[in-house]
């Protein structure tokens, strides 16, 4: 059916943004009350707001880049691939699946396409091993599902999430159009066109929950792009120098991550349950409103990107950049970890 129809990459990003927000307008105006199953997890949310994000963003992301004329073929699969995994999502949001079978599914639906398409990064050549790609393989994997549910760790206040994986999408779209991989700048710039659809509802006071649909969603996509970026083409088939500035952008996600994981291991609490002490929670208890501590992390985006966009941009003064981004990674990870958690 649209196989004769191509769009360009503004009506693409224009159409996303479109179909993301009136999908959640609709999901707004019917305003059910929503009541989650099997609910034993400590939220800082509401649980009468609907926690379906991915649905429009899904939706909204296939059909842009199914008419995107420039997309190519590999995306049309593993958007198919992301559609189930927000699918998961939806599940997990009405029924609160145990973890268990939630990562069984992320694992089958990030090994297929990775599989499939023998798409990975080539550690291998870098670690000089010889393992007929299988380290590779499972190395990816495991990439992919890190950027998951670190983005999912994330959706744990009013468009914190949103703010982030905007961000990602933006440096993502940048750096894939200046080192000509337009392909995946076009991908990066229509997800970012779907999630500002999403912000605006999700804006706080959120009328509308981005949930695992939405977040499990966004970082299977998000992983693949990371994967995909070439940042030293040398073969088409693999991505040889794959340890790039790109993975960098994540630091956000990831540092949430290894703040609430390392404190629920000393604390021998489960890393899979849900808490209020992420950082953006730990900022709220130092007195921060949540609009202030959105603030607070788009100035922290602004300057890690900075940071990593010079290193880049002068390559003859790189180590020093990157030297100043390590260190004020180490500081916000040392600053959140000694903060008190949010009661």
């Amino acid at each position: 059916m649209f196989e004769n129809i191509q769009l360009s990459l503004l009506n693409a990003c224009l159409l996303s943004f479109l179909i993301s927000f009136l999908t959640y307008y609709f999901l707004v105006k019917k305003r059910p009350d929503f009541k989650i199953k099997n609910q034993s997890q400590k939220r800082l949310n509401a649980l009468n707001i609907p926690p379906l994000g991915g649905v429009g963003m899904a939706i909204s992301f296939f059909l842009s880049v199914r008419l995107l004329g420039e997309a190519e073929e590999i995306f049309i699969y593993i958007s198919f691939f992301a559609l189930a995994i927000a699918f998961l999502g939806v599940l997990d949001d009405l029924y609160n699946l145990n973890w268990k079978i939630k990562f069984f599914f992320q694992l089958l639906f990030v090994g297929i396409p990775v599989i499939y398409l023998n798409i990975f990064l080539n550690v291998e050549n870098i670690l000089n091993f010889k393992l007929d790609n299988n380290l590779n393989i499972t190395f990816t994997i495991f990439w992919i599902l890190l950027i998951i549910n670190s983005i999912n760790f994330t959706d744990n206040m009013d468009g914190f999430a949103s703010i982030n994986t905007s961000f990602i999408c933006l440096a993502l779209g940048i750096i894939s159009f200046l080192s000509n991989q337009n392909y995946l700048a076009d991908i990066s710039l229509v997800l970012l066109f779907s999630i500002s659809g999403f912000f605006i509802l999700n804006f706080p006071p959120a009328k509308i929950y981005m949930g695992d649909s939405g977040s499990l969603f966004i970082g299977f996509v998000l992983g693949f792009i990371s994967i995909l970026f070439d940042w030293s083409p040398v073969n088409q088939n693999i991505l040889y120098n794959s340890f790039t500035p790109v993975l960098l952008f994540f630091s956000i996600p990831l540092l949430d991550f290894a703040t609430v994981f390392t404190f629920r291991i000393k604390n021998k609490i489960s890393p899979t349950t849900g808490g209020t002490d992420h950082i953006s929670h730990r900022l709220l208890k130092a007195g921060n409103t949540v609009k202030e501590v959105l603030g607070i992390f788009v100035l922290i985006n602004i300057l890690i990107f900075s940071l990593l966009s010079l290193s880049i941009t002068y390559s003859q003064f790189s180590i020093i950049f990157l030297v100043l981004y390590v260190a004020l990674i180490f500081y916000l990870f040392f600053k959140f970890a000694n903060m008190d958690i949010l009661d």
